[in-house]
């Protein structure tokens, strides 16, 4: 009870600075953002976990079907290898040099490989785009609950002006918006996933 807690304010200082309605404002307030940060905080901190463990799964794939996007140099090393024996061949056997093949260094990588790095390093980017906004919304989240010094009245301006930029820049919608940004992540990797298998 307010009332209680704090004395009653003199005659005509209702709103002065020091006034009970700015402490018993800076209360419900405080109870109201240890409540909505502590709940925004714990939705963050499981994307964080799982944005975390599924990059690194993630990378791990990429790291290995990646590879086939590139010129294999040890097999283009051993078809050199194999053009240059057949020309010292031809040439001790007094064979024409231009019968010889010569060896195709065009190279291009087959459609589903390129597909699956495609899927793959697009959801890779959104999974870390995801922590990277995880970890923003947390310093934000964090900046919003920091100490607030002054009277109570200049405590209650702060507060509502803090509360207002929260709502303005619609944080509470954005951190909303980071799951459903890592289950596309989730669903783009398992399409890949299916073709790749």
């Amino acid at each position: 009870d307010y009332t209680v807690k704090y004395p009653e304010d003199e005659r005509y200082h209702e709103l002065g600075p020091e006034a009970r309605i700015w402490r018993v404002y800076g209360d419900e307030a405080t109870a109201f953002d240890n409540d909505m940060i502590g709940e925004l905080g714990d939705s963050l901190d499981i994307l964080l976990v799982f944005a975390g463990l599924f990059s690194a799964v993630l990378t791990t794939f990429v790291a290995q079907t990646s590879q086939s996007l590139s010129q294999d140099y040890t097999q283009l090393s051993a078809s050199y290898l194999n053009e240059l024996t057949m020309l010292v061949r031809a040439n001790g056997n007094s064979t024409a040099i231009s019968n010889v093949p010569l060896t195709s260094t065009a190279f291009s990588s087959a459609i589903l490989d390129l597909w699956i790095n495609g899927l793959w390093f697009t959801s890779l980017v959104i999974s870390l785009s995801v922590a990277l906004f995880a970890v923003l919304a947390k310093q934000w989240l964090r900046q919003y609950v920091s100490i607030i010094t002054g009277t109570p009245q200049q405590q209650a301006f702060i507060r509502q002006f803090r509360f207002d930029g929260l709502e303005k820049w619609r944080v509470q919608s954005l951190i909303g918006m980071l799951p459903t940004l890592l289950h596309l992540a989730l669903i783009l990797f398992l399409a890949g996933l299916i073709i790749f298998l």
